[in-house]
């Protein structure tokens, strides 16, 4: 039986969501609590935070990309928990103008599907009383979605916090935390967003101040108690597998997969082979696919760039079989990555891609793609919904597109993608787009 939840959203990002979530995830869990962790939206960092604050994988739920029964047989992972915590992206109602799957990509839709009240965290810096105001908007603007409280961040002083109290007073609206400036008690960052869970060898010792400071602060027992929701029961396909064997690249420079695509292909018995290109090991001659997701080649370029056994074993590999890059994976199956510094590093040639991070540009939205040459396992799928997130820019990209890539508006995207077959039959492909998940809609 799926259990009742809370989804902890704000006004807008960098209010401190994360820090929160987390906190709130391993207090529950110091208290013996099984707490199941969702992510609104696209996103590779914040779940692998959540699952070594909660112990349980954390699962996107992404109300663009996935249809209703998606989203509702996603959400059955929660079943034997005691409690969900979900965490939203950007602000509580930001989405994209265009509906998909389900909505616009708003964490507000996943509130209002799965029933999940919602815990604002409000930062309170350079205001007092008028906090209270943005949050009886929050409140209002959507009647489908309950905000069941707040939690008030950076509070500079006692005086600070009775002022602030007052205005919620006023509001009618229940304050459940207010939390003292304090940064000490943060997630490093970086270009894309936070640093990697598997990069930070003190992450126990974080998510222990985390759940110490928040239990300090803030009432769990209320917020446990306001824990609401009930998920529609539905049952959807798990996406194709690649391939029955799937060689994955897995290591600090390829490690954006979504758990539910993993958990996906494994329904579907398929087996997974991870490698590590960085520790120069080649996919395993027995895969019938290779698969190379995103990440930060671009951090680990000179490394990639003398891996001559993974190199070689990958143009073996891919004379005979398919092999398929996202991203990150995309542009080391390219020719060559200059570096943020200029430096210009060989990669895997088996595409003429060149890209560089000497010129950065933020390239970032929903993608919706409708491939030229089928990808392994989703010939069925005349679209793929997906996302793309990245700084990287396009010097060369001299083979054939692989997709006709638009964004949620509909509006055609220059990052298509690209492929070549090889003598062998083999093929290889990649593209800067993210699989979500085949699009289930009909949109023209």
């Amino acid at each position: 039986m799926i259990p009742k939840g809370i989804l902890i959203s704000a006004p807008s990002s960098g209010s401190g969501k994360t820090t929160v979530t987390l906190g709130l995830m391993a207090a529950f869990r110091a208290r013996g609590l099984s707490v199941q962790p969702f992510k609104c939206g696209p996103d590779y960092i914040d779940p692998a935070f959540h699952a070594a604050a909660a112990g349980r994988a954390s699962v996107n739920l992404d109300s663009w990309a996935m249809a209703p029964a998606r989203l509702a047989t996603l959400a059955q992972v929660a079943d034997g928990a005691d409690l969900v915590v979900a965490e939203g992206a950007m602000g509580l109602f930001d989405g994209v103008a265009k509906k998909g799957e389900t909505g616009t990509g708003a964490s507000a839709d996943i509130a209002a599907r799965m029933g999940w009240p919602v815990v604002a965290v409000i930062d309170t810096s350079g205001q007092a009383q008028t906090a209270a105001a943005v949050a009886v908007g929050l409140s209002r603007f959507w009647p489908d979605v309950r905000l069941a409280g707040v939690i008030l961040n950076k509070v500079a002083s006692p005086r600070h916090e009775a002022l602030l109290r007052s205005g919620f007073e006023c509001a009618g609206i229940p304050v459940l935390g207010a939390l003292p400036r304090n940064a000490s008690v943060s997630v490093p960052e970086r270009h894309l967003g936070l640093v990697q869970a598997e990069e930070l060898p003190r992450l126990n010792e974080i998510l222990a101040a985390a759940a110490g400071f928040v239990a300090a602060h803030c009432d769990l027992d209320a917020i446990l108690a306001l824990a609401g929701g009930a998920v529609p029961p539905a049952t959807c396909a798990p996406v194709p597998a690649p391939g029955e064997r799937i060689a994955l690249a897995r290591d600090a420079a390829f490690s954006f997969v979504y758990p539910h695509l993993l958990a996906d292909w494994r329904a579907r018995g398929a087996t997974v082979l991870p490698f590590s290109p960085l520790a120069d090991e080649a996919p395993d001659p027995s895969a019938t696919v290779c698969w190379l997701p995103g990440g930060y080649p671009e951090l680990h370029a000179g490394r990639l760039a003398a891996a001559e056994t993974f190199r070689a074993g990958l143009a073996a590999f891919a004379e005979t079989r398919p092999v398929h890059g996202e991203c990150g994976g995309y542009m080391a199956l390219g020719a060559g990555l200059v570096a943020a510094d200029g430096t210009r590093h060989r990669m895997a040639g088996l595409l003429g891609l060149e890209t560089s991070f000497a010129k950065r540009k933020m390239h970032l939205g929903y993608r919706l793609a409708r491939p030229h040459q089928a990808l392994p396992a989703l010939a069925h799928a005349p679209a793929l919904r997906g996302h793309e997130f990245h700084y990287a820019t396009i010097l060369s990209q001299p083979n054939a597109a692989l997709a006709d890539v638009r964004d949620a508006n509909g509006e055609a995207v220059a990052e298509t993608g690209s492929f070549r077959l090889t003598a062998g039959g083999g093929m290889v492909s990649g593209t800067f787009f993210h699989l979500i998940a085949p699009a289930e809609d009909h949109l023209p």
